[in-house]
């Protein structure tokens, strides 16, 4: 630990916290981030904004509309108070507490915003403690966004790292300006035509294009290269935030910005928008979340702050939960449990034995039905992964009531164990062998894709050559690219795709994403009908075909399904209308999972080739649409048992 001890001065209008690395300021009961100095910068945050627009809680909450919209609060205390003061460690307090006679001017929730900083410590932790009360007065309400933003000096800071192969130079925020770039399809995306950095010219920025997964969104942020620093958000945990593990979130973009996500619509729609009822007791505590500093000396490679940043992330990750937040809202380590188990899958027609899930995502979750931990936004979410035998181990959860969750790659389905599972302090529960039998009928006549709930095994396109991201040129992740949904109607310019099993490769001959086409000369949108043709030697008459359809997002969406008739109405199956996941436009490979099992008569099959029409018929948008995970045909049981 370093020898000087952590330093609090409060003053009428700021409160100052030293220790000797750095040392932030914080308005006044407002609990607004105004400076971080550090490395012999005076402020790392933009000092060209205003002291409210620096670094910040925020939230978006409407009065329970439907939709992902509402009045946007950055949040900002009315009484300040120091929890912990000592050498060691300083944690202050700003609260805003509600009461019936602010209905519809503020949030209904009691915040408490929290800072720590600790002795030798190059950073600082930030978490808050949202409340809404059952007492008279509450109001209902919905909370579609809260995060935390930083806004960083943009005459220091010009390189962004999110992962080791998503890192690069980055836009201005002037290049954002009207004279200096062309909006694209929406606000947020914009071609850069005359940017600061000539070498930028021609590309398209678009914050969208820098999400990362839950799971892998542990750390992010920006390097200044003279003098070398950097300044990263560390998430060590994804137990406060919403949808699971692989619920995308935004990380940092030109701003330059970094933020802290903890509930977001995104890639999920208004699905996962947490709403509230009259009086309708709730807490949560989102975070803490880390604020790392480092630096470099004159003439190192700045590179090496991103490297650190990293193996400061894993020391975090691995002091979780935390031993120092001073609210007894934040469980320690020793008030959580543990719980342990093996995943096996049976399967009958791929294998008689028992299969090791190997590498399943298993996860806690509040008590719901199969796969309602996807769509959950109120309580907190433990996840691991199996290993290659299906043991897994899920540990430090928060005592409660939850649900076991779960699925497994190369199988279809979610997986939900049928008890439910109360967590208490110090339990370490071993559940034995579970068994999860996916979804199936009969043998498999024929597959398009891998279950893997994404589209990303399937033909994803290059990008116009005039609305390129470099980083993504020769990239695992191309389908982060603007303006892929455009590729479809230049590579089908007259007739939809049309898949033949057994001869088509779904890896080049399935588009990533059944789109709309643009209508010639025109504003308006053409819906579009993929047709899969597969042959048949002989139709069993006595029983039912299963065709399984795992979507891996809809978009404002229709899926119609019709067999071997084109024109049949209504439809032989058809979803209804759905889907907001809007993946389609922020560059996901996959939003919300969908599983549908839809029977086939045998009647409706012939001997010979036979077609499935699978038609997506909303077209008010190029933005509507559906990613596939899998497709397939199953035969009649006794096609197998014969």
């Amino acid at each position: 630990m370093s020898p000087i001890g952590v330093r609090l001065q409060v003053q009428d209008k700021h409160v100052m916290i030293d220790n000797g690395i750095l040392q932030i300021k914080l308005s006044n009961p407002e609990g607004i981030v105004t400076e971080i100095s550090y490395n012999g910068i005076d402020n790392l945050l933009e000092v060209l904004n205003e002291e409210v627009n620096r670094g910040y809680w925020d939230l978006v909450w409407n009065e329970g509309t439907p939709g992902t919209t509402g009045t946007f609060d950055v949040i900002k205390g009315t009484e300040f108070s120091v929890i912990v003061e000592n050498e060691d460690q300083v944690e202050v307090s700003f609260t805003r507490t509600w009461d019936p006679s602010l209905k519809g001017k503020a949030v209904p929730l009691n915040i408490d915003k929290r800072f720590i900083v600790l002795r030798g410590c190059s950073g600082f932790y930030s978490y808050g403690i949202y409340e809404h009360l059952d007492q008279e007065g509450w109001t209902a309400f919905n909370m579609p966004e809260t995060r935390i933003a930083f806004k960083l000096r943009k005459d220091l800071f010009h390189y962004m790292a999110i992962a080791d192969n998503r890192k690069r130079i980055m836009p201005m925020p002037d290049d954002r300006l009207p004279n200096r770039c062309q909006v694209l399809a929406y606000p947020e995306a914009v071609l850069l035509t005359n940017p600061i950095n000539p070498d930028l010219k021609g590309e398209v920025d678009d914050k969208y294009e820098y999400s990362k997964e839950n799971k892998d969104n542990k750390v992010h942020g920006w390097i200044c290269s003279n003098p070398p620093t950097g300044f990263w958000q560390i998430t060590p945990s994804s137990e406060f935030r919403t949808g699971g593990p692989v619920k995308q979130n935004l990380t940092s973009h030109v701003g330059p910005t970094t933020l802290a996500m903890f509930v977001s619509a995104h890639y999920s729609g208004e699905d996962l928008v947490p709403k509230f009822g009259e009086r309708e007791a709730w807490k949560k505590v989102f975070g803490p979340v880390f604020i790392y500093v480092n630096s470099a000396m004159m003439g190192e490679d700045p590179l090496t702050l991103w490297e650190d940043a990293e193996a400061q992330m894993m020391i975090e990750v691995q002091s979780w939960p935390y031993s120092f937040p001073a609210s007894e809202d934040f469980p320690y380590s020793d008030q959580r449990g543990s719980i342990s188990g093996r995943l096996l899958v049976q399967d009958e027609y791929i294998d008689g034995d028992y299969i090791a899930a190997d590498s399943a995502c298993i996860g806690l979750a509040l008590p719901g039905e199969v796969g309602s931990w996807q769509r959950e936004s109120k309580g907190y979410q433990f996840w691991t992964q199996t290993d290659e035998d299906g043991y897994f181990s899920i540990n430090e959860v928060r005592a409660g009531d939850y649900n076991l969750y779960g699925w497994v790659p190369g199988f279809v389905g979610d997986y939900k164990y049928d008890v439910d599972i109360t967590i208490t302090p110090g339990c370490d529960i071993n559940l034995g062998d579970l068994v999860y039998e996916p979804p199936r009928d009969g043998p498999t006549m024929w597959e398009i894709g891998i279950p893997d709930r994404s589209a990303l095994e399937f033909y994803v396109p290059d990008p116009n050559p005039k609305y390129i991201n470099k980083l993504y040129v020769n990239h695992p992740d191309k389908f982060r690219q603007y303006g892929l949904w455009e590729r479809y109607a230049e590579l089908y310019p007259n007739e939809d795709l049309v898949y033949r099993v057994g001869v088509s490769d779904y890896k080049n001959d399935w588009f990533f994403a059944q789109v709309n086409r643009k209508k010639d000369g025109s504003n308006a949108y053409l819906a579009t009908t993929w047709q899969i043709i597969f042959n048949l030697d002989n139709v069993d008459q006595t029983g039912t075909y299963t065709l399984r359809v795992a979507l891996a997002s809809a978009s404002v969406a229709e899926l119609q399904v019709r067999i071997n008739d084109a024109t049949v109405n209504p439809p032989h199956f058809t979803s209804g209308l759905i889907g907001k996941d809007n993946t389609i436009a922020r560059h996901g490979i996959h939003g919300l999972y969908r599983l549908y099992s839809i029977d086939v008569p045998s009647n409706q099959l012939v001997e010979g080739d036979n077609t499935i029409f699978l038609t997506q018929s909303r077209n008010q948008s190029p933005f509507q649409g559906l990613l596939y995970d899998y497709i397939r045909l199953e035969g009649p049981s006794d096609f197998y048992h014969s």
